[in-house]
This record gives C-alpha cells, structure tokens and sequence, in this order.
C-alpha cells in the first residue's frame, strides 16, 4: 500500500498520491472538467439521497457542495498525479457520509451493513479516459487505505459491480480483482453482480 503523499513507479512512471484539500481543489476541477467527472456527478452521487442529486442542474450544485466539503476540512479522496497532472481520484469516508447507502432502495438491501462495525468505505473511482488501462486504480485504492487507516479506521468495505469475465462499460465503484489484490475478502452478496468486499485491518496496522 502506498501512503498518501508518497511515490509509486508504475510502468515506468512516477505516481504523486495525496489528499485533497482545499489547495489542491483546483486539481480535481482539472481532473473533473466541464462535466464534473460524470453527467455533473462532482462525485456527490452517494453523498445525496436519489431525489436531491436527481436534478436537472446537478452539476454546478454538486460542485458547489462538494467544494463547500473540502473547505470545511474534510478529505472526501486520495488524487493521483503523473508529471505533475492530476489523473485520478479515489472517493472514501466514514459509512455513515454516504447517504444513498441507506436511502436508495436498491442499495439499502444490496449493500446493506453487515453488523453494526464502524467502517469506512471506498465508492468511487475516476480515471482520466486517456490514463485509464494503466493500473492507476490499485495504487490510489492503496493510498485511499493508508489514508484511512491513518484516521483510525479499522474496516474498509468496497462496493464494486461483478461484470464476470464479459466486462462492458466501466465500473466507477472498482473492480473486484484490484480490491482482491489488496486482501479484500467477499462477506456477502445479495444480487449477483454487487458483492459487498471488506478489508479488516488487524491491530497492529492501525492507527495509534
């Protein structure tokens, strides 16, 4: 797992990882560009309930809200730079911030909790289309992990969809293989393409 703020070599390239804060906003606006990632989604799809975020001018309200986030001081993700530039983005956070989880009715029953464990989870992720294909994800899932335990969580779930060996369009939640690589284990399934993956920290890798 590579720490945010740190180095990785990744086919020859040096990856930058580190939180975003409030300076390093204008990066992920970069990042994010007109459409704020995806259909003005500025990454607040789980942070709202179905009925707020389904606006028809989401886009310039979402980046509003989460801009607003950060500059309170909190860190929504983990960015990843090549050359300098930002090219990647990892969403994670305490459960509990991730309103559609319990608010959605598909996903309340599909990724409902599994006990009553704090934990924190890992929702999204957001590659720049000419950078995707290039093993950016595992590296900012590592640092997203590092950055969580660091504030003292010690389970880590992950809600990727199981597209099965016939994969079609990207899945922004991750793929199951890159969670397996880190040592995510499967706890439950209640649909057969949403698995709920956990990583559970043993008590020596965590925060003091």
């Amino acid at each position: 797992m590579v720490p945010p703020g740190e180095r990785t070599m990744d086919r020859e390239r040096a990856i930058e990882l580190h939180p975003l804060t409030p300076e390093r906003w204008p990066d992920l606006v970069s990042l994010f560009g007109r459409r704020g990632a995806c259909g003005g989604c500025w990454c607040m799809y789980w942070r709202l309930p179905p009925q707020e975020y389904n606006q028809p001018s989401r886009g310039e309200r979402n980046k509003r809200l989460l801009h607003a986030l950060v500059e309170s001081g909190k860190t929504p993700g983990i960015l990843a730079y090549v050359e300098g530039n930002p090219v990647g983005w990892c969403a994670i956070g305490p459960r509990e911030e991730f309103i559609r989880l319990k608010r959605s009715p598909y996903y309340a029953k599909a990724l409902a909790p599994v006990d009553d464990e704090p934990v924190w989870s890992v929702v999204c992720f957001y590659i720049k289309p000419e950078h995707r294909g290039r093993g950016l994800s595992l590296p900012l899932l590592g640092a997203a992990v590092e950055f969580a335990k660091c504030q003292g969580a010690s389970i880590i779930e992950a809600y990727p969809l199981d597209q099965g060996p016939a994969r079609g369009q990207p899945s922004y939640t991750g793929a199951v293989s890159t969670f397996r690589q880190l040592g995510f284990q499967e706890i439950a399934r209640r649909y057969a393409n949403r698995p709920l993956l956990r990583l559970s920290l043993p008590p020596e890798a965590r925060a003091p």
